[in-house]
């Protein structure tokens, strides 16, 4: 399989799933356009470590996911796009009446509204080059819901829903538009969680991971991004081309319950 002479742009890309799409992506040819809300001489440094290790043209472009002006302009930056992935996301947990309204409105901003503001700006580009494919992480809690996640199940829910109309709307076209739900993926921000995880119920890693942090994934096992990756890649693939408007999962099995 080769992405060469596509771009991709991978929003919320210097860690974590993120990162590990845009890695596969370059490792494929596609040209990667990396991005964050900060503007660090790492991030810059990552991209050009992309670029070097993978020969293709990789850039980091800042730009807030919470400010729709700013979603659109990233696209425009970019000057391209086959490929869009909207991955930036945000978290915070707490009962519903006591969900403080700026945690609310910053979730809907970046883990929905930018799907929608980096996908009107992408779509005339996909449209000018007769192909393009759009792939939002969307998660397990797309399609099911937890206690005292409101903002993010509401978020969740609402890309799974545009993921299917955008589809619709590009179904007569040689563009897909398809969502990813991930159950819990080993992202440096959840490994960072385990020591105090584990000292908060006294075990062991393994035991803390399989009977807290994976209680609700079957398979006792974590997803890893460089397995985003390739289910990314794969709806980027030509196999694909009849695969939109839908979700897949890679939850080790949560959601089957």
């Amino acid at each position: 399989m080769s992405l060469t002479g596509k771009t991709a742009i991978i929003t919320g890309s210097n860690s974590g799933i993120g990162l590990g799409v845009a890695r596969e992506m370059a490792r494929l040819g596609a040209d990667v356009i990396l991005n964050s809300f900060t503007d660090r001489d790492e991030d810059h440094a990552l991209a050009a470590e992309i670029a070097a290790e993978c020969g293709v043209s990789a850039r980091y472009i800042q730009a807030d996911m919470s400010n729709g002006a700013a979603c659109r302009g990233l696209i425009e930056a970019a000057g391209g796009c086959d490929i869009l992935v909207n991955n930036a996301g945000i978290q915070h947990v707490a009962p519903i009446d006591e969900f403080p309204v700026d945690k609310w409105d910053a979730i809907i901003a970046i883990n929905m509204n930018s799907a929608f503001h980096t996908t009107a700006a992408a779509l005339p580009y996909m449209r000018a080059r007769g192909w393009g494919r759009v792939i939002n992480i969307a998660s397990a809690h797309g399609l099911t819901a937890s206690p005292f996640k409101a903002a993010y199940v509401a978020a969740k829910h609402g890309v799974v829903g545009m993921t299917k109309t955008v589809a619709l709307e590009t179904a007569e076209e040689p563009i897909t538009c398809n969502a990813i739900c991930p159950g819990y993926v080993l992202t440096p921000l959840v490994e960072a969680q385990i020591p105090d995880t584990m000292e908060k119920y006294g075990m062991g890693r393994e035991e803390v991971i399989k009977k807290v942090m994976l209680e609700r994934q079957p398979s006792r096992e974590f997803a890893t991004v460089e397995q985003l990756g390739g289910t990314v890649a794969f709806l980027a693939s030509d196999a694909a081309a009849q695969i939109t408007g839908t979700t897949l999962s890679v939850d080790g099995g949560w959601t089957a319950l």
